[in-house]
């Protein structure tokens, strides 16, 4: 069996309502800003957009941030595991392993108005 890894997606209620995407990797929490959510059904694509690495004590919080960038209220909207599939710099294919994501997700990267921070998150067929 492949190693598992864990996840969390955070509903983030800030300036902007987003869901924020963290998948432990080598010790922190690697992490997509997604505007619209994550998909949950097949052949629906969405803005991923890189932002700073995470501590992995991010995998339980809840919670208000009360100043700066990011202010708002955090929810854990799904956590679980991940199997990783294929990681490089310019694609991430999983299984995930949680209550609302689960099955084979893709984060491909491309380039969105100028930026090389901007990615696609899909639900992807199964093998």
């Amino acid at each position: 069996m492949k190693e598992k890894l864990r996840f969390v997606v955070h509903e983030h209620h800030a300036r902007k309502l987003h869901w924020d995407l963290r998948l432990e990797m080598k010790g922190v929490l690697k992490s997509w800003a997604v505007p619209k959510g994550p998909p949950t059904i097949y052949g629906v694509k969405r803005l991923a957009v890189q932002v700073d690495d995470h501590a992995l004590e991010y995998l339980e919080f809840e919670g208000r941030i009360s100043e700066g960038y990011g202010a708002g209220e955090v929810k854990i909207w799904d956590k679980g595991t991940y199997e990783p599939l294929e990681i490089n710099e310019d694609k991430i294919s999983v299984i995930f392993h949680g209550e609302k994501l689960k099955g084979k997700y893709v984060l491909l990267k491309t380039k969105y108005k100028g930026q090389n921070t901007s990615w696609l998150l899909f639900k992807s067929k199964s093998q």
